[in-house]
């Protein structure tokens, strides 16, 4: 399994790469920490799950993701948020 971590705050994306690493003993787990460089890493390889924050500072998970379905990038992507589902679930869906 092929992971990638796209989150701006280092506690959570090294939690949850060493959950994923416990789970999935072969897993590969690559981090990002900031929009620059989410494109070229996410085009680098086939990835089976991309988890990606949807507050981060420069460009916004949501703006993101929209980009990585144009440039064809398939994975399934699990959005991650402390705000309400409310305020993001239903216009995240409707973007995609």
């Amino acid at each position: 399994m092929k992971f990638l971590i796209i989150d701006d705050h280092a506690i959570v994306r090294k939690g949850l790469s060493q959950l994923l690493k416990e789970e999935f003993a072969s897993a590969e787990v690559e981090e990002i920490g900031d929009t620059s460089v989410v494109f070229e890493k996410a085009g680098s390889k086939i990835w089976d799950v991309i988890l990606l924050d949807i507050s981060m500072p420069g460009r916004n998970g949501l703006d993101v993701l929209k980009q990585l379905r144009a440039d064809g990038i398939k994975a399934p992507v699990l959005m991650l948020s402390m705000h309400p589902e409310d305020q993001y679930a239903l216009r995240t869906l409707h973007r995609v």
